[in-house]
């Protein structure tokens, strides 16, 4: 049994794309990835985030929204899983709100039967500006309120969106965890300069892995993400990593690795703070 309550070690894939606007196109580009990380052995596979939709405005989400439950990437979500047998992680999915102008930035987790288990709602919404580069999520997402975790084979993950990957508080009220998700879309400016350095330092300092799947390339609408789809191991060591391009990301989630970090290092029992 791993430190968190689960089997000893899976194998997990972070999905790297490069979206379009075109969310039919973007699904049949997907899923060839995930289908080609279940084939490296990989039980739970997590998309980026805007893995359907990266359109060429920030509204183009809000016109591809779905009704919570049901829609075109939600029931695809739904099939994969349920045909390739395994946990699949849509990055984020618009899901509709009742201002007609704003979407929830769902994280949603579906099991190998091809059932939703968990979701998150993106609770840090992106604002930055730097020369011509201006973008504010607040606009056109509405903010989550909560943490989630949801159970897995491996123990007990936790979720998060991107921009989230900046506020640590999120990832502490996690406590024992064995896995944090972080589908992303950073910016090739903010990801060069920070990416590796909040991923490590959040796997570090919660003593588990990490994945990020990422979008990573220059997009249709001019716009270039940063891409270094990534899992990280408990002590801080890259296990896998994609820099730019589509591809896949796959790599083992140990849990004699988590188990021995705690027992080198018991930083989590000596936590004095709430």
């Amino acid at each position: 049994m791993s430190a968190a309550g689960g089997v000893d070690s899976i194998r997990v894939a972070a999905v790297q794309t490069v979206s379009g606007s075109d969310v039919g196109a973007n699904l049949a580009a997907v899923e060839p990835l995930i289908v080609a990380a279940r084939e490296q052995g990989a039980a739970l596979v997590l998309l980026p985030e805007y893995f359907g939709i990266f359109g060429a405005r920030a509204t183009d989400k809000v016109d591809a929204r779905e009704a919570d439950g049901h829609g075109p990437q939600q029931d695809f979500l739904s099939r994969v899983a349920r045909e390739q047998r395994l946990w699949l992680i849509g990055g984020t999915v618009p899901i509709a709100t009742a201002d007609p102008a704003r979407v929830r930035s769902a994280s949603l987790v579906f099991d190998p039967h091809g059932q939703q288990v968990a979701r998150y709602d993106k609770i840090h919404l992106f604002a930055f500006s730097q020369g011509d580069e201006r973008y504010d999520e607040s606009k056109t997402i509405e903010s989550g309120s909560a943490g989630v975790t949801f159970d897995s084979p491996i123990g007990r993950v936790g979720l998060s969106v991107c921009y989230d990957l900046r506020f640590p508080e999120l990832y502490r009220s996690y406590r024992d965890v064995a896995l944090i998700l972080v589908p992303s879309a950073f910016t090739a400016v903010t990801g060069a300069a920070h990416w590796h350095v909040l991923l490590k330092a959040r796997a570090i300092e919660n003593q588990c892995y990490v994945l990020a799947a990422a979008q990573g390339g220059m997009h249709a609408n001019g716009r270039r993400t940063y891409g270094h789809s990534v899992l990280i191991d408990p002590w801080g060591t890259v296990v896998a990593e994609l820099a730019n391009g589509e591809g896949v990301v796959v790599g083992e989630i140990d849990g004699a690795r988590i188990a021995q970090v705690r027992r080198d290092l018991p930083a989590l029992s000596h936590r004095r703070l709430a």
